[in-house]
């Protein structure tokens, strides 16, 4: 790996300046909202490649620690859940990186190319399976030759040993002093000395088993991840001037025309040509039922042609598709570690060294000054250093963040990050925007009642040419309606948008505003049209006048339809104690209506910039989350404790938001905040576990109860029993 022609390709992006008193987190790949004080937007170029051999979180560590020693090195960044190394600096360092990781006992590849075949279970598992054997003739040589019982004991921790040792000397030139290859390399060698020999291979087994176990959850914990990279075909069938052609996806741009056959997968977003199609889209959202998409409708990648062979035009750039933002913000999430992982990061920092220091003192002190045998307290010695390995307080955190992530992912809600999570489960509030959130999105025109020189027809056609192009709900509700009875819109001109009033535009030079009544004054409205509007805003319509030349025209009554399972899900939340509330710009009366269908607190006639300061405001009395969709609900959701959007939102939404409802189901919001609780709950555990086992086996070895076997059993147990217990996440409902 040392030449440049053995160099793998990477990534690289590079970083623009940034001003030192404005921190920004956002670069020119993408904008993420990160709460991890340790990652931080640094100038330079990023190089990414896929890191092989790591087996747990404590891999990640080591790997970071071996690239940080080398000079100019900004920023390093294991991912662990996606196996990526990210590195930045100002100058081109892939031969040190590649060095350094080699050196720690790491693999690199290029962080483009496809997973690497996964070895046998036989060759992974050789080395302890050799142990093993040999652990079992030597305990049958002792029992009827102690001599050559003795050997065998010898020859079986020198095995073992040969390897971890191997791997505790390429650490420390990393960087790495005080890995658990270490430890055990001190603790065998220790024991062989003072004449331990059973007691020093089977330190070593007990240790290969933990390490296997290891290995095992974090297989698991990388499955899903992994089966979502394998939903992208590696290749693309393209139409090309009526031709077919098999293109690698790295060779797909939007606007070409790709062609899928019936089982097959979409190895890029696309937009439906044929007429209507049935997709499975479960890998992605985990609908189980088939979605029927219409001619022109986005496909995300990853999703299968049911029934039959379909063309669709490419709509996202290599690299850009549904999958690969998902990827993305798995990513992400490990970037932006809760503040509890942070905090056990550094403590086990100062753990460990702690540790050895005590366990130093332990086996000279008693020896120097009470003339105790040395021989019994370098043994206590030795099990104290094992104790303090910090294998299982370190995963304690991830394991379960992991975890939780995953069971979040699998139920349609998707978490960015461990910080998140962590601020999820501290909600005691939950805010909505009202339109296609708590109702459908999709309003319909209900009442039209026009002056008398105007009928239906002529005010509903004047209304719908204004709102013709509009994506607000209530304009396209106007001119579906339009479109339902057929009627031919004018030609309008110099359409203009008035901030926090309504819409205006010229047809045949007189100029027609769209307004809701509150926006208009006193003197447009009579009483008679007054009390026309306060009756259909007291039944829960929204109502829009239409002003010609400063005379009225008409109003226009439209009401949107509640979410099937809005009554569900708030109810869902009143149960485990978390209240509701709903932000709107919608009148007054509108909003009362839906609140009090779904028996919520509201208010109403808000603008974005209301909203802030309505969240802000309940914000400082209790930790609010705040649900949306919109592009105006985004700067409402980036001020609120956390921001969740609906998976069918906009794209500022979606991006602004810490977690998405992937499947739009708002009972899950429920399910949610319940996971995120059950994973602090479960960190606790999981950190009691690991420091009560240690304290326990502390004072048993310095009291001469316990030894070597259980000191290795308390760091391996310990690590196996947090990875169990974070595991139970993935099968909480």
């Amino acid at each position: 790996m040392s030449n440049a022609s053995k160099t793998p390709q990477f990534a690289k992006v590079k970083f623009s300046p940034l001003p030192a008193e404005a921190p920004s987190c956002c670069d020119e790949v993408r904008c993420s909202t990160r709460a991890d004080a340790d990652i931080l937007p640094i100038n330079g170029e990023r190089y990414s490649w896929k890191v092989a051999g790591m087996d747990c979180a404590a891999c990640a560590r080591k790997v970071e620690n071996s690239v940080k020693q080398i000079p100019d090195i900004q920023q390093v960044q294991v991912l662990f859940a996606t196996e990526k190394l990210l590195v930045t600096a100002p100058r081109d360092v892939r031969q040190e990186v590649e060095k350094a990781v080699t050196a720690a006992g790491y693999t690199l590849r290029d962080s483009a190319a496809p997973a690497a075949v996964a070895s046998s279970g036989w060759r992974e598992n050789l080395p302890l399976i050799t142990l093993l054997a040999m652990m079992a003739i030597s305990w049958g040589l002792e029992r009827f030759n102690h001599p050559f019982g003795n050997m065998a004991f010898i020859a079986t921790t020198l095995v073992g040993l040969w390897p971890v040792a191997r791997q505790a000397v390429r650490l420390i030139r990393s960087g790495n002093w005080f890995a658990i290859e270490t430890l055990m390399s001190v603790a065998a060698a220790g024991a062989l000395f003072i004449g331990a020999t059973a007691e020093a291979a089977m330190v070593l087994v007990l240790f290969l088993l933990g390490e296997r176990l290891e290995s095992f959850a974090a297989s698991r914990a990388r499955s899903g991840v992994s089966a979502l990279m394998a939903l992208r075909p590696e290749v693309a069938t393209r139409i090309r001037n009526g031709e077919r052609e098999s293109i690698a996806l790295s060779e797909l741009r939007p606007g070409d025309i790709i062609e899928v056959s019936a089982g097959g997968r979409l190895p890029a977003d696309g937009r439906l040509l044929n007429k209507t199609a049935s997709f499975d889209e479960s890998a992605l959202t985990g609908e189980s039922v088939p979605v029927e998409r219409s001619q022109n409708e986005k496909v995300p990648a990853g999703s299968t042609s049911i029934d039959r062979l379909v063309q669709l035009e490419v709509i996202s750039e290599p690299g850009d598709s549904a999958i690969d933002r998902i990827l993305r913000l798995i990513e992400d999430a490990e970037e932006s570690r809760a503040p509890i992982e942070r905090f056990i990061d550094r403590f086990s920092r100062i753990y460990t060294p702690a540790i050895m220091a005590i366990a130093l003192l332990a086996a000279v002190i008693p020896p120097l000054l009470f003339g105790q045998s040395w021989n019994e307290w370098i043994y206590k010695g030795l099990a104290l250093l094992l104790i303090g390995c910090p294998c299982a307080l370190v995963i304690s955190t991830p394991a379960a963040i992991t975890s939780g992530l995953a069971a979040a992912a699998r139920r349609g809600a998707l978490i960015k990050g461990g910080a998140a999570l962590e601020r999820l489960g501290q909600i005691q509030q939950i805010a909505f925007d009202k339109t296609g959130t708590l109702t459908a999105g999709k309003p319909q025109v209900t009442a039209i009642e026009a002056v008398a020189s105007l009928s239906e027809n002529d005010l509903l056609t004047l209304a719908a040419a204004v709102e013709q192009g509009s994506s607000h709900p209530l304009a396209q509700a106007i001119v579906r309606e339009a479109q339902r009875r057929e009627l031919t819109l004018p030609a309008t001109e110099s359409h203009r948008a008035l901030a926090g009033v309504g819409v205006e535009a010229i047809i045949d030079g007189e100029t027609l505003l769209l307004s809701s009544p509150g926006n208009l004054p006193a003197s447009v409205l009579n009483t008679t049209w007054q009390r026309r509007i306060t009756r259909l805003e007291a039944e829960g319509q929204t109502v829009i006048v239409a002003v010609g030349q400063s005379q009225l025209l008409g109003i226009i009554a439209m009401r949107d339809t509640l979410r099937s399972d809005a009554r569900e899900a708030i109810a869902a939340l009143n149960n485990i104690g978390i209240q509701s509330v709903m932000l709107t710009g919608d009148n007054p009366r509108a909003a009362a209506a839906i609140a009090g269908e779904l028996g919520m607190d509201y208010r109403a006639s808000l603008l974005p910039a209301d909203k802030v300061k309505a969240v802000n405001e309940i914000n400082a009395r209790q930790p609010l989350a705040m649900v949306g969709d919109g592009i105006n609900d985004a700067p409402a959701m980036k001020a609120a404790t956390i921001g969740i959007a609906m998976g069918s939102g906009t794209d500022v939404a979606l991006e602004t938001a810490d977690a998405a409802l992937t499947h739009n189901r708002l009972t899950e919001l429920a399910g949610m905040v319940n996971l995120a609780r059950a994973t602090h709950s479960n960190i606790r555990q999981n950190i009691t576990i690991a420091l009560g086992l240690k304290g326990i086996f502390l004072v048993t070895t310095l009291l001469g109860i316990t030894g070597l076997w259980l000191a290795v059993l308390a760091d391996s147990g310990a690590t196996a029993l947090v990875t169990a217990n974070a595991l139970r996440l993935l099968r909480k409902r």
